[in-house]
């Protein structure tokens, strides 16, 4: 059977994951409430794949998907988490996670996930994956590569990063625009790819210094 360690902060949601995946035949051999106790249970039960929260106090899964990295652990991490966020989700990817799925799945798609990546492979949510193909299909072709960041915002998303820029979050920006919260998003991954920038920190910064923001 696949060999899985859950980790994630509440206990209840933890209990509940474990008694799923063992209906399902999926032995859970270890648990552990944030990243550091995560790696001392990894170290004693070398599982398949790691089931691994975001957001914890003290050691979050970003910090723990960096660390297991430094250690030279490769041992798959799928990321089951709460928060759909084009930032974290990159931002985990980057780190090392092989999968990023949402709370709200199904017990028979989080078992095909976690055996998608016992067997090497990788696993992203369709609804995240729909987002960011969009977001890519939305760039210039390589032709246009030349053409300066402000050329190629369209005006929505220059009204968009000037929200960001204020602070405003999705929700807000969506209000603001009388915009589909979800479209707010697509937009936010189009400016993020379009300025070459990590996250909304950096995308506003780099506008600034290209005097996109003026």
């Amino acid at each position: 059977m696949t060999r899985v360690v859950i980790v994630d902060d509440q206990t209840l949601v933890r209990h509940g994951i474990r008694t799923l995946l063992e209906i399902a035949d999926v032995d859970v051999v270890g648990e552990a409430d944030d990243g550091q106790a995560a790696l001392e249970v990894v170290a004693d039960t070398t599982p398949d794949v790691i089931l691994l929260d975001l957001r914890m106090p003290r050691y979050d899964g970003l910090w723990t998907l960096r660390r297991l990295g430094e250690l030279g652990i490769d041992i798959p991490v799928l990321v089951l988490t709460t928060f759909d966020d084009d930032t974290l989700v990159l931002d985990a990817l980057r780190a090392g996670a092989r999968g990023y799925l949402l709370k709200d799945v199904t017990v028979e798609q989080l078992t095909r996930a976690v055996r998608t990546l016992a067997d090497g492979g990788t696993l992203v949510a369709p609804s995240i994956t729909d987002r960011m193909l969009r977001a890519i299909r939305s760039l210039p072709s390589a032709a246009g590569d030349d053409v300066p960041p402000v050329q190629r915002l369209t005006a929505r998303e220059l009204e968009v990063l000037r929200l960001m820029a204020e602070g405003y979050t999705n929700r807000e920006i969506s209000r603001a625009l009388s915009l589909v919260e979800g479209t707010v998003k697509n937009h936010v991954s189009t400016i993020l790819l379009k300025l070459s920038a990590r996250d909304r920190t950096n995308a506003v910064l780099r506008a600034l210094h290209l005097g996109i923001l003026g």
